[in-house]
């Protein structure tokens, strides 16, 4: 209560200030006509001075938009945070600006990793296809095989994206199965108690399915509708990338978000693929859920890295990190998950955890001089289940 009176007198000032930067000072009694990029610049710092809500709302009241804006802009700046009340009032100025001609193009984003100038437009294109096919065929160029899962959970109770303070939550370690493209899950250990024959119910938590085809086939399967376009060149650990960016829109989208097996929502998401220059073949995504703004989970984001592993002296591009954030209410949770073990899948075959230290057998990899604005901290999960 005591931080009321403040944080509604620095509004006032944020708001002026904000436009000041913008170009457009608010008037109390005048409507602000602003384009389209003044009005997500608006909304992102917004959210990044953590705004009130219905604060930014009631001066969107007073908005008129000199450009159309498109809903899926909208559902961008939603999946970045804006609240239930300035997600209304932006698909409000959305209907009202219809009929306006459409807003340009933002510009593009700085070069990074001095990886010189963009390929050709057409150069793009034949890469996206070759990745393309490539990723609708991953799942049937994988062996039976098992491996083991070893999941670190971490949680911070007083969750800021900005500053985290990860402490250890507990280390699952699981046995996957990979038989006939589909994925077996079955629980060992936490923190070497063993859980044979339980199930997930029983640690709670939060876990994420999905790493092995699935997440990539569903990307790029043409009834996904997913919109790429290549967006700068990257650093994975020397290895120089091609950086697309994606987009599903939540009526095509099958990624589904479970929250104690009570709610359930399939939204909308946005992402990054790292495509290896030469190879083409895809060394990480990265994918961000555009959360309703009323469903308990929020900033949910995750990487996923691959990495060319052995399975019975044959070279495999197979899954060897993975890392989801998520939030619920003020806690934070982190999920690192390491695929370490793999072995050809046989009648005869075992798999056992004696191996597993309390730190990783290798590190995931880290992109050299990737913009902050860009990189998406965490991987795809297909399914992420947290309970109370």
């Amino acid at each position: 209560m005591r931080w009321s009176f403040l944080r509604a007198r620095a509004g006032v000032c944020l708001f002026a200030c904000l436009f000041a930067c913008l170009g457009a000072v608010p008037r109390a009694s005048a409507q602000q006509a602003l384009p389209v990029q003044k009005l997500v610049e608006f909304i992102q710092s917004s959210i990044q001075q953590h705004m009130q809500d219905k604060e930014v709302a009631g001066f969107l009241k007073s908005v008129r938009l000199t450009e159309r804006l498109d809903p899926r802009v909208v559902e961008d700046l939603q999946g970045q945070g804006a609240g239930p009340k300035t997600v209304a009032e932006l698909n409000r100025l959305s209907e009202a600006s219809a009929s306006l001609s459409a807003a340009p193009p933002p510009p593009p984003p700085p070069m990074v990793s001095n990886g010189g100038p963009p390929p050709s437009y057409e150069d793009q294109q034949k890469i996206l296809d070759a990745v393309r096919e490539y990723a609708l065929n991953y799942s049937q160029s994988l062996p039976n095989f098992l491996c083991l899962e070893v999941t670190r959970r971490y949680i911070d109770r007083n969750y800021k994206a900005s500053d985290p303070n990860w402490g250890t939550y507990d280390r699952l370690i699981s046995k996957l199965t990979y038989f006939d493209q589909q994925e077996k899950y079955d629980l060992m250990s936490r923190n070497d108690d063993s859980l044979y024959g339980k199930d997930y119910e029983s640690v709670g938590g939060s876990i994420s399915r999905g790493e092995f085809g699935t997440q990539l086939k569903e990307i790029f399967a043409p009834e996904t509708s997913a919109d790429f376009h290549w967006l700068r060149w990257g650093n994975l650990d020397g290895h120089k990338c091609h950086v697309y960016e994606f987009r599903v829109d939540q009526a095509h989208s099958k990624l589904t978000v479970d929250y104690a097996g009570q709610q359930h929502v399939t939204p909308g998401y946005h992402g990054l693929i790292y495509v290896e220059k030469g190879s083409n073949v895809i060394l990480r995504v990265t994918v961000v859920p555009n959360m309703p703004p009323d469903f308990p989970l929020q900033d949910i984001r995750t990487i996923l890295d691959y990495r060319n592993l052995d399975i019975s002296g044959q070279q495999f591009l197979l899954p060897a990190f993975v890392t989801v954030y998520m939030r619920d209410g003020r806690i934070g949770s982190k999920n690192e998950k390491e695929f370490r073990s793999y072995r050809k899948y046989g009648v005869d075959t075992s798999i056992t955890f004696d191996d597993v230290g309390d730190a990783p057998a290798t590190q995931a990899p880290t992109e050299q001089g990737a913009p902050s604005n860009q990189e998406s901290p965490g991987p795809g999960a297909k399914e992420q289940t947290p309970n109370k």
